[in-house]
């Protein structure tokens, strides 16, 4: 793949993210019970769906990054086509997140295209370290992001089924992710690397969930 190629790869992806509604595989069958929720917890609800949709489309960016310093730092296709795999497979979590949104009657961030900036940005900087690193970073990330969705599965309103198996859903897509990226040879990321992932996510989760 040429530089050009390799740039409008990057580019396309990022246009999908942000602006079309590509299909997706359907829902968890879970997520088609029906759900009577309070005014409280429908606006609880919606606020931790926000939160988790900026995190599918911060994911986006950060695969859609790496893959492209894949391509053009280590020239390895392999490995960008593993990354844009796992991209493709976050997609349905996007659409499902968008959608749960929508149906609680809010909205998604205001910020989404800043959320996919700072991504974007910290994934081609993880791709710089190599490509053993970049899958380290890819580990970690879905550690996170785990971690994240079990204390969600703990705040979401008890009769919220089709939320909760949504977020159940996900949490094992992520843990499947993380266990492909270390199989396929990813070393673990400096202690600070993981604090400023972690200083990242709280601010994303704290904003994201007010706007």
């Amino acid at each position: 793949m040429t530089f050009t190629d390799a740039l409008l790869t990057a580019l396309d992806a990022t246009l999908r993210s942000l602006l079309a509604h590509p299909p997706a595989a359907p829902a968890p069958s879970g997520a088609k019970m029906e759900t009577q929720l309070d005014d409280t917890a429908r606006t609880e609800a919606g606020a931790l769906m926000r939160v988790n949709h900026v995190g599918e489309v911060c994911a986006q960016a950060l695969y859609t990054a790496q893959a492209l310093g894949a391509r053009l730092f280590d020239h390895d296709e392999l490995l960008a086509q593993h990354l844009e795999q796992a991209a493709a497979e976050e997609g349905n979590h996007l659409a499902w997140t968008r959608e749960r949104v929508a149906e609680l009657g809010t909205h998604t961030s205001w910020l989404t295209p800043v959320w996919y900036a700072g991504a974007f940005g910290l994934g081609l900087a993880a791709s710089r370290l190599g490509p053993q690193r970049s899958l380290g970073f890819v580990v970690e990330t879905e550690r996170q992001v785990e971690a994240h969705l079990d204390s969600h599965l703990q705040k979401l309103p008890a009769a919220d089924l089709r939320s909760r198996a949504i977020v159940m859903q996900m949490r094992e897509d992520e843990i499947r992710h993380a266990r492909q990226a270390q199989q396929a040879g990813a070393v673990e990321v400096p202690a600070p690397a993981k604090w400023l992932m972690q200083a990242a996510g709280k601010v994303m989760t704290t904003v994201a969930h007010r706007i």
